[in-house]
């Protein structure tokens, strides 16, 4: 049975409830539904059960049916339950509220996540106790033995009815039914949590509580109904009817863009992308989508902002790929920077200039900065060891040579940095090491090679980044990942590679070597700005008057965090050090990683071939930008957040604004009469610029587009009260009504198309030419503190008016999820799993799953010997049947030993048949 967002279900029900209830994965929203069964409910004496029943018309059973004493059928929950047999007599029932919903469900979600994702099923106990705690005692305290709820979007205690004598006692009772330990056995399989595993791969990662162990938190007041004092109402009557202001439009720039005294100079970079491939969605908002965000948004307030980017290009990598292709290094750069450049100006990515790094500036000032380094004796000489590929003949790079890292056993370390652990490592250190480009193990060589001296930088490093990390917007990984190397302790880092495509090393004794790429690249920052202008040292020379923003996703940020600003700081020329480093966790391609090779995933140059727009990818892409964990793209969801989002909610809020201007008053903006309802709305849009301000200050760009998403629910909700398409045919009165809520909400449209331009620029210029907004709207809206002024004063004509975004079809998008799904794509069969016997795994995961150092010893010590057992029973050549007896105990005792450590059992290995 079904249960529709608003159902409230309370019923009288028998002690013994008997009910499965069941998770379906729609649209990638957990929605719940109770399952009943013909089999276990039955209509006795007083007491009412729904069932599933042959109705005579139907030609298949129907869910939920109910047979009325006139002979009539109900199939609606919300019909059932208003029906007369639901007197107020026969129901007893409790409201479970939204805190406590909210209080509950999330330690779940996130058990869940540590459970069957993260194998820590050891400390599941410490995100439930609380919770279960809360739930019990409110159960047992007076007449509470039901518990009813209202569904509330991905809620998995909405619409349920229980009966709770105690929780554990009550999902032991249901777990046991018959019913459900089959349906657990259809989707578990028999691997308990681990069943779940590429269910949950497809879920966002749970948000940890910060109030769990106590009392339900507060719900933010911000996602439900905000109060409005008079006095909110009357600023934001006041400030609506400021004039706009005048002066120079924020697109309208002139080059070279330089710092300019009393203004707030914002130089922003996003991390080079390499020029042997084409960028990835990852990639994409990793990096540059992320910094054009900004940018927009950092010229639509006023800021003397420069953007800059290019390609990285020297390398190893680029030798390999001009290999497979058969061109020269400068040929493939050649290609491949045209490619990136096409990829952006598709996404509508607006650099001031984007350059690349095999440039005559590179090479000047990275010799430059190589050479006071010297001078300062920031640099000393060692003699290495490398790996060497006998087969390809050549020293291999740091990023071509993959293996085991040392330090946490990661199976796919990189020969400079581990994307598990995130530790430094040398490629020597690796263990099975492999060339990734014929897949050889490579062999150890000797060399000599330039370092930095790190340890020799670290005091007036740790200075340095304690002053910008307190005053800056440095994002939490950005943090902890530069902490992680301090506390580590810097050791020398090798500047120079055995390579021939690079920037040459000047000194004489070094001479046929390059410079390592994590030296060289973050240097084509700024040369890549001296090709814009020759004043560039006024950018990179002025840390009094210049704030520097990096882009970046993690896995760059201790070379921009700590080796190159231990460049800078060397070299002792007063260089622009970063200011605000922004780093993105990463984006994951539906349940898996993007591959080219394999043909998984969305790439650059695929996007536009999709047809759908390229607002639509950036709005989507911003939507699920992995700012405090991972994320990924889904097919489903993207569907959904376009139809529900943009085309219902956005969408349809502006188009309807400015059809009622052009229906109901010939394109005119009619005449404004505020009253109290429409004060409110100014002051609740009010805030929610506000709050949209806060947040892209301080780079928090996913969570500032859903303020844009609210005000156009308000809008929407605004004009369903108010029904202005009613009210115009009535009489004065009624039609002034109707000009004031059209007038009020054509001018938050407007409004909306400033606040889309940096996320949406194609999208907000369509609003602003519809509505023929003047261009001053820009410079006040969010110049200064920002203001909901009325741009579109009475009078004023606006444009034609048309739809802005179409539907994402069912069949249109799994067409695409199987084009871009590669070998990888494999059918997801709905989920249907009872609740209560994933609780109660969860529960027993809590109670017997704990660590148990002692007991691990001694299960240690019997699987050696049960193991030693099954080996002398095979080189004795015992039965078959007494071998693999005593295999299934030394299986089981491996279980218990991983139990025992608070890890998840691997499973068996399986044994290929021989052919």
């Amino acid at each position: 049975m079904f249960f529709s967002r608003n159902n409230k279900a309370n019923l009288k029900l028998p002690n013994l409830v008997q009910l499965v209830q069941k998770l379906a994965h729609v649209h990638n929203n957990l929605v719940c539904c109770c399952a009943f069964h013909s089999d276990l409910f039955k209509q006795t004496n007083d007491h009412l059960f729904f069932s599933e029943t042959v109705v005579p018309f139907l030609s298949r059973p129907a869910l939920p049916a109910l047979l009325l004493p006139s002979g009539l059928h109900l199939f609606s929950s919300n019909a059932i339950c208003q029906s007369d047999f639901f007197k107020p007599n026969a129901i007893r029932s409790i409201v479970i509220n939204r805190c406590f919903v909210l209080f509950v469900q999330p330690a779940l979600l996130e058990a869940l996540h540590m459970a069957v994702l993260q194998g820590k099923g050891s400390e599941v106990s410490k995100v439930l106790q609380g919770p279960l705690n809360y739930l019990d005692q409110s159960l047992s305290k007076g007449n509470m033995p039901y518990l009813t709820g209202v569904q509330y979007q991905n809620l998995l205690f909405s619409c349920c009815i229980l009966y709770f004598p105690s929780v554990k006692s009550w999902f032991d009772r249901v777990a046991a039914m018959h019913s459900c330990q089959s349906a657990a056995q259809k989707v578990l399989q028999g691997k308990g949590l681990q069943g779940m595993k590429s269910y949950m791969q497809r879920q966002p990662a749970p948000r940890s509580s910060h109030c769990r162990d106590t009392q339900p938190c507060n719900s933010n007041p911000a996602e439900g109904e905000r109060a409005v004092s008079e006095e909110e109402m009357e600023a934001a009557v006041l400030t609506w009817s400021k004039d706009l202001n005048a002066g120079p439009l924020a697109a309208d720039r002139q080059h070279p863009i330089l710092p300019q005294e009393g203004k707030r100079n914002i130089l922003v970079t996003s991390a080079l992308p390499y020029v042997n491939n084409v960028p990835h969605l990852g990639n994409i908002i990793g990096c540059v989508l992320s910094a054009d965000v900004f940018s927009r948004y950092g010229r639509l307030r006023g800021w003397n902002l420069l953007f800059v980017c290019g390609t990285d290009e020297y390398g190893t990598a680029t030798e390999n790929k001009a290999r497979e292709e058969g061109l020269t290094p400068q040929q493939i750069c050649d290609k491949y920077h045209a490619v990136h450049s096409s990829i952006y100006k598709w996404f509508q990515i607006d650099f001031d200039f984007f350059g690349r790094t095999t440039t005559e500036k590179q090479t000047e000032i990275a010799q430059n900065i190589f050479w006071r380094l010297h001078e300062h004796g920031f640099l000393v000489e060692d003699t290495v060891e490398q790996l060497r590929c006998e087969n390809c003949q050549r020293f291999l790079a740091d990023r071509f040579v993959e293996g085991t890292c040392p330090h946490c056993s990661y199976p796919e370390a990189r020969g400079d940095q581990c994307d598990k652990c995130g530790r430094l490592i040398n490629a020597v250190e690796l263990r099975e090491p492999q060339c990734k480009v014929c897949r050889q193990t490579p062999v150890i060589r000797s060399s000599k090679h330039l370092f930095l001296d790190l340890p020799k930088l670290e005091n007036q490093l740790e200075q340095w980044l304690e002053k910008s990390t307190s005053t800056g917007d440095w994002t939490v990984n950005a943090k902890q990942i530069t902490r992680s190397w301090l506390r580590d302790g810097l050791k020398p880092r090798c500047i120079t590679r055995d390579l021939q495509w690079g920037t040459p090393v000047p000194h004489p004794d070094f001479k046929e070597k390059v410079f390592y790429v994590w030296f060289d690249a973050p240097i084509g920052y700024l040369s890549i700005t001296a090709n814009y202008t020759d004043k560039w040292e006024k950018w990179w020379k002025n840390p009094q008057q210049v704030e520097l923003y990096n882009f970046m996703a993690k896995d760059n940020v201790p070379f921009h965090s700590v080796v190159f600003p231990c460049s800078l700081l060397g070299a002792q020329d007063n260089y622009t050090l970063v200011s605000h480093l922004v780093a993105t966790e990463y984006l994951n391609y539906e349940d898996t990683k993007f591959s080219k090779s394999r043909g998984v995933g969305v790439f650059g140059d695929m996007a536009k071939d999709t047809g759908i727009p390229s607002d639509v990818w950036r709005f989507y892409l911003l939507y699920v930008r992995p700012e405090g964990q991972d994320s990924a793209f889904s097919w489903a969801d993207m569907a959904l957040k376009n139809n529900s989002e943009l085309l219902n909610n956005l969408g349809n809020f502006i188009n309807r604004a400015g059809m009622f201007v052009t229906k109901f008053f010939e394109g005119c903006v009619p005449a404004m009469e505020l009253q109290q309802e429409d004060k409110k709305l100014l002051a609740v849009v009010g805030w929610e610029l506000q709050q949209y301000i806060q947040l892209m200050d301080k780079v928090k760009i996913r969570d500032a587009l859903k303020h844009i998403l609210n005000i156009s629910r308000h809008g929407n909700q605004y004009i369903q009260v108010n029904e202005p398409w009613k009210k115009i045919k009535g009489g004065d009165t009624e039609r002034q009504r109707a000009g004031t809520v059209t007038g009020v909400s054509v001018n938050i449209a407007c409004l909306l198309s400033v606040m889309l331009f940096p996320y949406m620029p194609s999208v907000s210029h369509t609003i602003r030419d519809q509505l023929n907004a003047p261009q001053s709207c820009i410079n006040t809206m969010l110049q200064g503190s920002g203001s909901f002024v009325c741009t579109l004063r009475a009078g004023h004509r606006i444009g034609t008016v048309s739809p802005l975004f179409q539907k994402l079809e069912v069949d249109q998008i799994e067409a695409l999820k199987k084009r871009f799904g590669g070998q990888q794509l494999r059918a997801l069969p709905a989920l249907s799993l009872p609740l209560c016997q994933l609780l109660l795994l969860l529960l027993e995961v809590a109670a017997v799953n704990g660590v148990d150092p002692e007991k691990a010893k001694q299960l240690a010590q019997a699987v050696a010997e049960q193991g030693d057992k099954v080996r002398a029973l095979k080189a004795q050549k015992a039965e078959k049947a007494v071998i693999t007896a005593e295999v299934a105990k030394l299986l089981d005792l491996k279980k218990q030993l991983a139990a025992a450590e608070g890890k998840s059992p691997e499973p068996a290995p399986q044994k290929s048949k021989k052919k």
